[in-house]
This record gives structure tokens, sequence and C-alpha cells, in this order.
């Protein structure tokens, strides 16, 4: 069997030795074995467990969600219903932030159409993003000409 130190077993992976020690120092992998001097030694197995990492950051998993995906991938006998409802839930929060994403920018899209950019000093962006303290402490929406299009959390 070939084994790859850390650097050939990151690049095969497409991520960097640094993020293969994170992996390894937050118990997402196993231990790598080692040598007698001390370097790890990086199997090919290995390197296909770093490569689903990586795909399940590249889908936004977070660590958690992608510590439940390795265990279900390494069970065999998993019902696919537990996988299939993970990828469900991470797809709910997707669409949650981009609703969030979406408010952001059609929010800041408004104060910038709002905002004369040029060599006056008052601006509705800041006014907006500086608020009112009373307001604030109403818990109300952030004041200003355009503060109603800020809500507060």
């Amino acid at each position: 069997m070939t084994s790859l130190n850390i650097g050939e077993a990151a690049s095969a992976a497409g991520i960097t030795p640094k993020m293969v020690r994170h992996y390894e120092s937050i118990g997402l992998v196993s231990a790598i074995g080692r040598t007698d001097s001390g370097y790890r030694q990086y199997s090919p197995r290995d390197v296909h467990v770093l490569r689903f990492i990586r795909h399940s950051r590249d889908l936004g998993f977070s660590l958690d969600q992608i510590r439940e995906l390795l265990s279900l991938w390494q069970d065999r006998l998993r019902p696919s219903r537990q996988v299939k409802a993970l990828a469900q839930a991470h797809i709910d929060e997707l669409e949650k932030k981009l609703r969030e994403l979406q408010a952001m920018r059609s929010t800041l899209q408004t104060l910038v159409g709002c905002c004369h950019g040029d060599e006056r000093p008052d601006c509705p962006i800041i006014e907006s993003l500086a608020g009112d303290e009373r307001e604030a402490a109403k818990g109300g929406t952030m004041p200003g000409r355009l503060g109603r299009l800020i809500p507060r959390a």
C-alpha cells in the first residue's frame, strides 16, 4: 500500500496541510499513522475521507453536520432517509440564509440609491447605520430617513 505525506495527501484531497491537521485535531478524521520519526503517513482511504470532508464543506455543511455525514457514510446499514433528512435540513438553512442575504441586498440597494455620493457630508447610508438610540432602546427599526428599511433583529 502506498502512503503519502501530509502535503501529498492534502494536495490529493484539494485542501491545505493546515486543514488536514485541523480535521485531525478536532477528531473529524481518526489519528493518522506515523513513521518512526513522527511523520504522518496517509493511505488512499485517508485521502478519500479528506475528499469527502472537502466536498461536504464545498456544499456548506458545518463541521458537526460533516461529522454526522461521515458516521452515516461509514455505516453501510444506515437508512438513506437519515442522510436525506440531514441534507434537507441543510437546504432549509441555506434557503433561510438566502432570504436574509436578499433582504440585506435590497436594503443596501435602496440606501445606495438614496445616497447622492457627492461632496456633501449627509449620507442616508451612514444615518441608517448610526440609528437613533431612543428608537433602538424601544426595539424598533433603525431611524433616519430610510430607517424603516432596516428591521431590528
